[in-house]
């Protein structure tokens, strides 16, 4: 065996993505706000983009044409056959601005000027400033004010105590001795007994939300009935006391231990339903979601008509001044050269994937609106099978694309807004041999469940049949998989009496 340095010489295949072609895809997959943001951060970092103002008589495709080829920028030397067009900037120092930043430019400020504001949104006051403003109302000694601290933090949003009691104390109790050992004083710290605790834990659960401050479900529950006054209801008892069988739906097994009629335990479990399981939610601090479709399709004469929703987008076109500028190449060293063909280079390529980015939408949008004419015009249960690859080798794309162009997107038809997931489902098969989407099943069933004889409600057996009766070919343990996806009860849990 040799040992020491050795070449070898060989062939290998690699695969090596373009960075811009990651910046691509990316920008595919941005919905019509983040893609907003987006461009207006390239507006900000590449003098070679401009906005392409509405009275702007310009023809945008133009300047593309007459700018130099992306590709090997560095290495052309394009000379201008005429004099650059006066644009009022003559006393500007256009290399600076070009090498520098836009701080020295004119023209590219009057731009910044017309920054988009976007709305702000106010934030709601959360759960503990709602719980710490009813604290500061009580008389509180500093002691339970420490205390009082210590359970407000540990809250969650959606009202809970997230935390033993014991944790807590031993939490609060390491807190204290290190503050005491920090002053180095020689007053003794009483730590927080247990006896403590509960009597806070009291004083948080009587807060508002009624059912802030429970440890479990039971007694969120037993806190909100206590504050509307119902501690000798019928339903405090069964939550109190037969809390496992009431959740279970036993209704007979209940009326036999209260020595009442299972309706009056049925009526008093609908009480019971109308509280609220998380009350802090209300509290919560989260954003609205706002949806913008991203296209548009609109019923026109007969016919399904697509449009691009970017009405609000920044279109943007090569800057006339700066790209003049760029072309006389005797001006600039090579560092500096480079560093205009990498800003001319982004700039052409943004501009054309962002028209890519359109081309490509409608395409897969028209595909889309073709293979489910039916929906449109019928409803959900005419909504076809529908797979990405199905669309993609219809297109041209690849099944990657597709997806990425239908991933949080949204279109707003003639049946509502909608994300563009929707239109692809999985199919079954019927009897006729043709093919039904597994969403048009959802929807039967969950009309199925809705028309059903409460006090015999349909089991997933007997949705089967009726299901096979329409020609739809599905097992049991399928229509069990659907109703759960539905949140839909089994039929035991269904029936009334």
């Amino acid at each position: 065996m040799r040992t020491g340095l050795q070449q070898n010489a060989g062939l290998r295949q690699e695969l090596k993505i373009n960075p811009r072609l990651y910046q691509a895809m990316d920008l595919l997959y941005m919905p019509l706000l983040d893609l907003q943001q987006h461009l207006k951060q390239e507006l900000l970092t590449n003098p070679f983009l401009e906005l392409v103002e509405p009275d702007d008589d310009e023809d945008e495709s133009s300047d593309a044409d007459e700018a130099p080829e992306p590709e090997n920028l560095s290495e052309q030397e394009v000379a201008s056959e005429s004099e650059p067009e006066k644009t009022g900037d003559d006393d500007v120092d256009w290399e600076a601005v070009l090498l520098d930043g836009f701080e020295t430019g004119g023209q590219r400020e009057e731009n910044e000027q017309r920054e988009w504001y976007e709305p702000v949104t106010v934030d709601a006051r959360h759960l503990s400033d709602h719980l710490t403003e009813q604290l500061s109302l009580l008389e509180l000694s500093p002691r339970e004010a420490i205390l009082a601290d210590e359970f407000v933090g540990n809250i969650s949003d959606d009202g809970y105590l997230a935390c033993a009691l014991d944790t807590m104390r031993d939490g609060v109790n390491e807190w204290l001795q290190r503050e005491s050992d920090e002053r180095e004083t020689d007053v003794q710290v009483t730590p927080f007994s247990e006896a403590e605790m509960q009597l806070m834990l009291q004083v948080i659960q009587e807060l508002d939300p009624p059912g802030v401050g429970a440890r479990d479900l039971r007694e969120c529950l037993l806190l909100q009935l206590r504050a509307a006054g119902q501690r000798d209801a019928l339903a405090y008892r069964l939550v109190d006391e037969s809390f496992d069988e009431l959740i279970a739906h036993r209704w007979s097994e209940l009326s036999k231990r209260f020595g009442i009629s299972a309706q009056d335990v049925q009526a008093a479990a609908d009480d019971i339903a109308k509280l609220d399981p998380k009350p802090g939610l209300r509290f919560s601090a989260g954003s609205d979601n706002y949806i913008i479709p991203d296209l548009v399709i609109d019923k026109i004469d007969g016919n399904y008509h697509i449009f691009l929703n970017d009405g609000n987008l920044p279109r943007l076109k090569l800057s006339r001044a700066y790209t003049e500028i760029a072309r006389d190449k005797k001006r600039f060293d090579t560092e500096s050269k480079d560093f205009i063909a990498s800003k001319l280079n982004s700039a052409n390529w943004m501009i054309q994937a962002i028209e890519q980015r359109r081309q490509t939408m409608l395409k897969v949008m028209h595909y889309i609106v073709e293979r489910q004419r039916e929906f449109f015009e019928r409803g959900v249960q005419a909504l076809h099978p529908l797979t990405l690859r199905e669309v993609a080798e219809a297109v041209g794309m690849h099944e990657s694309t597709v997806s990425r162009v239908t991933n949080e997107k949204f279109v707003q038809t003639p049946r509502g807004v909608l994300p563009l997931k929707y239109f692809f489902s999985s199919g079954l098969s019927t009897s006729d041999g043709d093919d039904v989407s597994a969403r048009g099943i959802k929807d039967q069933i969950q009309k199925l469940v809705s028309g059903e004889d409460s006090k015999s409600p349909l089991t997933d057996q007997a949705i089967v049949e009726i299901l096979m009766q329409t020609g739809v070919q599905i097992a049991r343990r399928t229509v069990a998989k659907y109703r759960d996806q539905l949140g839909v009860l089994p039929a035991r849990m269904r029936k009334r009496i």
